[in-house]
């Protein structure tokens, strides 16, 4: 995929990053409250807390990064959790999601009080994405365990 820039998210963004958002949340099959959406887009563009980069074709969007640093008890310096990565489902295969996680690589090692470290999750089934997590990342052997509601 050729003319990919990455940047940082931006109000004027919004509409954009609502229709990716909402597609990201319908490949995973979540329905949130419009309430937390609305939380989630000012805690993005917030100084603290999470930050979120974007995919940029032709001056349109076609996929965002979400992620955050936070403390961890295996070292005195942050970690940083990317969250959330989504990438037009036409696009994908193209270079987005390289690109946008190649950004958060960047972002954590100029975080001066994280590690560089840098992890993520994604569903057993999401064999699309997982060609590419293969190759910029390594498989871990935790295995995550959920609260029963």
């Amino acid at each position: 995929m050729t003319n990919i820039t990455v940047r940082a998210l931006e109000r004027a963004d919004k509409a954009a990053w609502l229709g990716l958002w909402l597609s990201y949340l319908s490949f995973y099959e979540q329905e949130l409250a419009e309430e937390v959406t609305e939380t989630l887009f000012e805690r993005l563009l917030s100084a603290e807390g999470h930050r979120a980069q974007v995919a940029e074709q032709d001056g349109k969007l076609v996929g965002f990064v979400h992620y955050l640093f936070h403390d961890s008890t295996w070292s005195s310096e942050a970690t940083c959790y990317l969250e959330d990565l989504f990438v037009s489902l036409d696009l994908r295969g193209g270079g987005a999601g390289r690109k946008l996680i190649e950004a958060v690589y960047a972002a954590a090692d100029a975080e001066p009080t994280a590690s560089g470290n840098v992890y993520w999750h994604t569903h057993d089934h999401n064999a699309r994405a997982r060609l590419l997590y293969d190759r910029i990342g390594v498989l871990s052997e935790f295995v995550r365990y959920d609260r029963p509601k």
